[in-house]
């Protein structure tokens, strides 16, 4: 018999809706807010209102266009953190109501988990080699990053984090000081395959283990910028793919210096990425060259999963739905939220 999961994303700025069954998306459907490029970052009281109202047409369209009856999912799974709390008040309240009206299973999964499960998500007459366990992620978006073992579904351990600032960050705080639109990271990814990746250098942190830090990189950006300014005024303007380039180059060498060394420290040579970052050409060909250099068997999502999306969701709620993990109707979003330790299930 088949299992219909209905996700529901609502994290932060875009609201998703999107039907999976049996681990085979039906539909996703996006709505995105454009009013917050005006003030170069999400504001979220405008974010929360702007689900309020997208929430009940974007799950109407996601319902029709996989052709099914209200009538016919089995459970609703919606992301209960991390994330802005307003924003993530209207998807937990939406599929609370949902699911009391229509007698389907609540499902709660985290956002971040999500990102990492979204490389299983599967579609007709496009079948994939899914990733297998055990394998490394390397999650990367504006506001985590992480390389974590994943030995199943529920099983991850994380075993390097950022200390400070997230890749994401660094990409979209880097392109504000250049003048850059918001959101940063794919501008500069734009404009640095125009450019040459080895005119600047900008510090790399010397961090023990396998954490990152980005913090650094960025203060010594912002110091580059300060004193060729003091020499040429347009020097920005004119050095904008370079900069781009040899920025996004700086982050891809660090992530990927991390990675090599958790691979050779857990011997896993299964890697994914996921997350917003998951996007950058610059990482993914990093992940493609050394896949062939290290004989790794390397998973990258396609870019329609990379950034906030239901159908992550729901791939996940699939998983959680076969293991029996169901939420109650008194669960609450957590705008905070790990994903699961190790041996645990969230």
């Amino acid at each position: 018999m088949s299992i219909v999961i209905l996700g529901i994303e609502s994290s932060c700025d875009d609201t998703s809706a999107a039907v999976i069954r049996d681990g085979y998306m039906l539909s996703n459907i996006i709505a995105s807010q454009e009013v917050h490029r005006e003030y170069g970052g999400v504001v979220p009281e405008l974010a929360s209102r702007a689900h309020q109202q997208n929430i009940i047409p974007v799950v109407d369209t996601a319902i029709r266009q996989a052709e099914i009856g209200k009538d016919e999912v089995d459970a609703v799974a919606f992301t209960r953190g991390p994330g802005l709390l307003g924003s993530l008040l209207v998807g937990t309240s939406f599929a609370k109501g949902f699911a009391l009206s229509t007698g389907a299973k609540l499902i709660d999964v985290n956002h971040l988990h999500a990102h990492i499960l979204s490389n299983f998500l599967q579609e007709e007459g496009k079948e994939k080699a899914l990733p297998r366990f055990p394998f490394l992620c390397l999650l990367v978006s504006g506001g985590h990053t992480q390389i974590i073992v994943l030995r199943d579904y529920f099983n991850m351990e994380i075993i390097g984090q950022t200390i400070d600032d997230a890749a994401g960050e660094a990409f979209d705080k880097c392109a504000k000081v250049m003048g850059l639109p918001y959101p940063g990271g794919p501008v500069v990814d734009r404009h640095a395959r125009e450019g040459d990746c080895r005119a600047f250098r900008f510090s790399k942190p010397n961090v023990p283990g396998l954490d990152y830090s980005f913090s650094g990189l960025k203060t010594s950006f912002l110091y580059t910028l300060r004193d060729r300014l003091k020499e040429d005024m347009q020097f920005v303007e004119k050095n904008i793919p370079d900069l781009c380039a040899s920025l996004q180059q700086t982050i891809v060498d660090i992530l990927m210096d991390k990675l090599m060394k958790a691979s050779a420290a857990t011997g896993i040579t299964e890697v994914v990425i996921a997350g917003g970052v998951a996007a950058n050409s610059g990482l993914r060909n990093a992940m493609t060259s050394l896949a062939a250099e290290k004989g790794w068997t390397v998973h990258l999502p396609e870019f329609r999963f990379t950034t906030d999306n239901a159908a992550m969701i729901g791939i996940t709620g699939y998983f959680k739905y076969l293991e029996g993990m169901f939420a109650t109707q008194d669960v609450a979003p957590a705008a905070r939220w790990s994903p699961t330790p190790a041996g645990k299930r969230p």
